[in-house]
């Protein structure tokens, strides 16, 4: 088990991303740049770019889960550590890491620099939206033509549905990974009764969960080496890569260092969401979404389920393609597990969808 780095490890760790940035754009034949959009409704956000040296086509923007930012998630400065990389490079596009409002390097809400239990769930999904609206925006700017390709993952699986539902017309083409739909009301971890729900309201979300949560790096990791099923966990993932994960994280809080032993804040808004989600409930409906959409779930996820994968394609009737395709031996945690545990299946059905689709 990787225990919480101290707050001299969150240091060092926090100056080697930073020293690894350039020369890990060099090794890959990348460019990294970092950029700020804001919102509509006055958020500033962080984005980074991620391209090669000539990059063509509709851009992508991957969107995080829960918890780990868009850096942390998909670009970690190590072999196997990059899906933004690898992508951009397969596809010679632009790939961008948007960290929603309340993550990493984006606008955190105020009631963030205050007791959690002083406000209800923060960054609800509509908002969520405003925020893809804005990077899709400063994407298109910089690749030209109005369409993006979105790729999410867990809850950014229902952020990137969400948004293709509402914006049907700038999305060009649509993956979710291990991503709810609200196909069932049972759930392993969620759900009606669960520990998030109100006291005697069962289907209704507790809003003394509070506004946001602290999370050790450890935490993170233990819910990777859960799904893994071996004693080895060594043997589905490469240890510098969740050594770079558990950096990350705790990195991208300035604050992951006051606390001992370190941890990062995660807003709750996609916990109230994901909840309602497990109840069975529809926050979108696939029905208004155009794109070809591809929905990818891993055979160790322990996050979505069958069920939400049938219905969304009973709901998909407008989408002009939907294929849904299981990942063998992978985990929750696809992207990053070794190559011959899912990851390279993944990147295939990746770019196969979206040169296939040309979105």
């Amino acid at each position: 088990m990787t225990t919480s780095p101290t707050r001299r490890g969150v240091l060092a760790a926090t100056a080697a991303l930073g020293a690894a940035g350039p020369a890990f754009a060099e090794a890959g034949a990348l460019r990294r740049e970092e950029l700020s959009v804001t919102t509509d409704d006055g958020v500033r956000l962080h984005v980074r770019e991620v391209s090669p040296a000539s990059p063509r086509g509709a851009p992508l923007i991957l969107l995080h889960g829960a918890r780990a930012p868009g850096v942390a998630s998909f670009d970690l400065p190590v072999a196997g550590g990059s899906l933004a990389g690898d992508l951009a490079l397969r596809l010679n596009r632009r790939v961008y890491l948007l960290d929603v409002r309340g993550y990493g390097a984006s606008q955190r809400p105020a009631a963030m620099s205050r007791p959690p239990g002083e406000s209800r769930p923060l960054t609800r999904a509509y908002e969520v939206a405003r925020d893809i609206d804005a990077a899709r925006a400063l994407a298109s700017q910089r690749a030209g033509g109005d369409r993006v390709g979105l790729v999410g993952w867990a809850t950014g699986g229902l952020w990137a549905g969400f948004y293709a539902a509402l914006r049907p017309e700038t999305v060009s083409g649509l993956v979710i990974l291990n991503g709810l739909y609200g196909g069932a009301d049972a759930h392993p971890m969620l759900g009606p009764g669960s520990a998030v729900a109100q006291p005697g309201q069962p289907r209704r979300f507790d809003p003394a969960t509070g506004g946001y949560a602290l999370y050790p790096a450890a935490s993170l990791l233990g819910a990777w080496e859960r799904g893994i099923p071996s004693v080895d966990k060594d043997a589905w993932r490469d240890p510098a890569i969740a050594q770079a994960l558990a950096a990350a994280v705790l990195a991208s809080d300035p604050e992951s260092g006051t606390h001992a032993p370190p941890q990062f804040r995660a807003p709750l808004g996609a916990l109230e969401d994901s909840f309602y989600q497990a109840c069975g409930r529809r926050l979108y409906d696939a029905g208004s979404i155009t794109a070809p959409t591809l929905l990818l779930r891993a055979e160790h996820d322990f996050w979505s389920r069958q069920a939400d994968l049938d219905a969304f394609v009973a709901d998909a009737a407008r989408s002009s393609s939907v294929k849904v395709v299981s990942l063998p031996g992978a985990t929750h945690f696809a992207h990053l597990d070794r190559p011959e545990r899912g990851r390279d299946r993944l990147l295939a059905e990746l770019a196969g969808h979206f040169e296939e689709t040309r979105a």
